[in-house]
């Protein structure tokens, strides 16, 4: 059981966009794998939160959590084996983490837990608030994103991810990315 949420070997540089609900992560994933010749892993919690919303009008609950960790990593290891040189990940399964646990008192599945610590990647793209919040079905918390990034940020500091903050217009964020992924190309 606990494979469906290990990532598969690969040679490509991953890069996640990781960041608080409607920070241009998205926009930027697709920008990013265009800019490379490469694929974009989406992320899965929407299609699944949203398909929730739509047959249920629900909103996510802590058992949809180890379902949306294994879609992601589904998507995630397929999508791998079409990379070029670079992966773009527009979530992982840590950012799942920081939203079991600022949803849920501090609550993470172990399980969740295990697999967002283990799993590696090259680069972490820390997206600001610095853009307009955009309400959508799924998206509830417009005036806590300040809170929210600063949570975001710790949880990368405190398990010593590489990352760098992106500020600014699309274009002064994907100038950014690409500089520090071609950076990690380079070595």
């Amino acid at each position: 059981m606990e494979e469906k949420f290990k990532q598969k070997p690969s040679d490509v540089i991953k890069v996640v966009l990781f960041g608080p609900e409607s920070t241009g992560k998205t926009t930027l994933s697709k920008q990013l794998a265009k800019h490379y010749k490469s694929v974009w892993v989406p992320e899965y919690a929407r299609e699944y939160l949203q398909d929730k919303w739509n047959n249920e009008k629900k909103t996510c609950e802590p058992q949809d959590l180890l379902p949306i960790a294994e879609g992601q990593m589904k998507l995630e290891n397929e999508l791998s084996e079409q990379a070029t040189d670079v992966l773009i990940c527009d979530t992982d399964l840590l950012e799942t983490k920081v939203y079991s646990e600022a949803y849920y008192l501090g609550y993470c599945d172990p399980l969740l837990e295990k697999y967002a610590l283990g799993n590696s990647y090259d680069l972490y793209l820390l997206t600001y608030i610095d853009v307009p919040w955009e309400k959508d079905d799924l998206r509830d918390k417009p005036k806590e994103r300040e809170r929210m990034f600063l949570y975001f940020k710790e949880t990368l500091e405190r398990y010593n991810r590489n990352f760098v903050i992106l500020k600014g217009d699309k274009q002064t964020r994907l100038k950014t990315a690409v500089k520090y992924i071609n950076q990690l190309l380079e070595k």
